[in-house]
């Protein structure tokens, strides 16, 4: 945007003054000599020598100033504007460049020494400085004194000449001010349609800005005019957002119509039309909007999130064929998309692929191995998932929320794989990095009960309760962890049957309460829950509970049919090798 290099801390804006070239800090050294008092080299012997005549000046650094100079620049290298102001300050008095006192004044105002910032402006203006060269640093000075009128009066010296960037100056001016009420009226003041250049990026700057000092109605007013007055794409586009943000969508959608008719292969118009439709539901409209014209990265991660929002396999599918043939710029900035389009196809070796193509500085390389770790997972490839999650661990120890994440993926696997002790050490190394992380406390918590640590379990269960009073997993699986291990069955019935109110229907929650009904004995009850559960949802554990329940009731041939359903869904299901073991001993 126009204002971008106006937007920046005093420190940024001081980085510029290391530009200083070796040829100009020489320039002002040598220009500086002639003028500075000097040492002689004193007398060391009686006896005349050869070139004893010859005397060497060497200015002291005091008197030096391009040791002034260098000093300053090592002070900003540091970021240190206080040094680096003092620095300035000196070499001004002894440079005529008028650089330099300029510099000096606008680092004395950084730092709000408005004395030091005065004798700047006043060597400056000695130096031959004009009016309208000095007029940004004097409504600086008069703003941080809070003297708006004299602000004022400098800002119209400034917007009133014919310098080229009089009115990113005074946008500068104002975005730097400390009282931002006071600078608001200063804008609405200056900055009216009548002042106000012929350059469009001018207004649209001005407007946008009175939308950052709150001043709404100046920033619509602003907006309107640039947009009858200029007629341009851009115009159109902010006054579109204006609309939009003040709840006329048929406002802002007409508007956009018009930028995009003035500039139809414009990618960012029709990013922000089709996020407009979005927004209001519209996600159809939205995709066949964006399905014309040129393609870049931003426009096909749009579609396919709006593809995925509809659900439409056969959309996503053409993505991927068309992304895939995209330009190369485009396909390396859609490693990542490219990977999830064919992970969401069950092209898993295809997106191993685009996975790794994701290069290391893009905003998506921590999502792109994680992912790559959970395909390497679930094709089997378990010591090479684990690796990688490792090695994201490492990568991402200055990253918690990051770290948390690779724990967290680290720890599910291996109690996937009933690998409970492993599991329980990811999760409680992810715990260290976010102390009482519901959802690390709640999977700590299933690796105990499953690992037969019921004390542990209970507890990381009850300290869930503690943060989240009332949650429904908790409450569910605290109930089934007393009512499995035959413990409090009262205080079970009564966390299991608050989670079964909250969710009737939920399969998790059916189960527990048709075991802990095995618990007490009510066998009919248990097997129908359990039946139950196990129709909605095909889950192994359920399974085991079902067949338990089906062989304590003497139905074995019907309990063995349901172990063989079992073993098909899960080989290596160690809570059926345990109950067949009890049951078969």
């Amino acid at each position: 945007m126009w204002m971008d290099s106006s937007v920046r801390s005093a420190a940024t804006k001081f980085k510029q003054l290391r530009h200083f070239t070796a040829v100009a800090l020489l320039a002002l050294g040598l220009g500086a000599c002639a003028a500075t008092p000097l040492r002689t080299a004193q007398k060391t012997s009686s006896t005349p020598q050869p070139l004893a005549q010859v005397v060497v000046a060497t200015p002291d650094a005091g008197h030096d100033v391009m040791a002034q100079l260098l000093a300053g620049e090592m002070a900003l290298n540091h970021t240190d504007l206080k040094t680096a102001s003092g620095h300035y300050g000196k070499a001004m008095l002894l440079s005529g460049d008028p650089k330099v006192a300029e510099r000096a004044a606008s680092l004395a105002i950084a730092i709000h020494d408005n004395e030091a910032a005065q004798r700047a402006l006043d060597r400056w203006q000695v130096l031959g400085a004009k009016p309208a060269e000095m007029a940004q640093a004097r409504a600086e000075l008069a703003l941080d004194r809070g003297d708006t009128d004299e602000a004022r009066r400098q800002l119209e010296l400034l917007t009133g000449s014919t310098a080229k960037d009089a009115w990113r100056q005074f946008g500068r001016v104002l975005v730097g001010a400390r009282d931002q009420a006071q600078a608001g009226r200063l804008l609405e003041a200056l900055a009216t349609p009548q002042r106000l250049p012929g350059d469009v990026q001018a207004w649209l700057a001005m407007s946008e800005l009175g939308d950052k000092f709150g001043r709404h109605a100046y920033a619509v007013q602003i907006a309107e005019a640039a947009m009858q007055r200029f007629k341009s794409a851009e115009t159109y586009a902010w006054a579109a957002q204006m609309k939009f943000r003040d709840g006329d969508r048929e406002g802002a959608r007409a508007l956009l119509q018009k930028a995009l008719v003035k500039e139809p292969q414009n990618a960012r118009l029709r990013l922000a039309y089709a996020g407009m439709l979005s927004e209001a539901g519209d996600y159809v409209g939205a995709a066949r909007l964006l399905e014309h014209g040129p393609q870049d990265a931003d426009i096909y991660a749009l579609r396919a999130g709006l593809a995925a929002h509809n659900k439409d396999g056969k959309a996503l599918a053409a993505l991927y064929q068309d992304l895939q043939k995209a330009a190369p710029d485009v396909r390396e900035k859609s490693a990542y998309l490219l990977g999830q389009l064919a992970e969401m196809q069950h092209r898993d070796a295809e997106a191993l692929t685009w996975y790794g193509q994701v290069g290391d500085d893009d905003a998506h390389a921590f999502d792109a191995d994680l992912r790559s770790a959970m395909i390497l997972h679930a094709q089997g490839k378990l010591a090479e998932s684990h690796q990688l999650l490792e090695q994201l661990q490492l990568d991402s120890l200055d990253q918690p929320a990051q770290l948390r994440q690779a724990w967290q993926a680290d720890a599910e696997l291996y109690l996937g794989e009933q690998q409970y002790a492993k599991a329980e050490t990811a999760f409680s190394r992810a715990l260290q990095v976010v102390p009482n992380d519901p959802g690390l406390l709640y999977g700590r918590g299933l690796a105990y009960a499953d690992g037969g640590q019921v004390d542990l379990a209970i507890q990381d269960f009850e300290q869930l309760l503690k943060i989240k009073p009332g949650d429904v997993d908790a409450s569910n699986a605290l109930g089934y962890t007393l009512a499995d291990a035959n413990r409090d069955l009262p205080a079970a019935e009564r966390l299991i049957g608050a989670a079964r109110a909250a969710k009737p229907d939920d399969p998790a929650v059916a189960d527990s309460w048709g075991w802990l009904q095995y618990r007490q004995g009510h066998l009919e009850q248990a097997a129908q829950t359990l039946r139950d559960a196990w129709a909605a949802r095909k889950d192994a554990d359920v399974g085991v509970h079902l067949g338990e329940v089906l062989w304590k009731q003497g139905r074995q041939q019907e309990a063995q049919k349901v172990f063989d359903d079992v073993r098909k869904l899960d080989p290596k299901s160690r809570s059926l090798q345990e109950t067949l073991k009890r049951l078969q001993p």
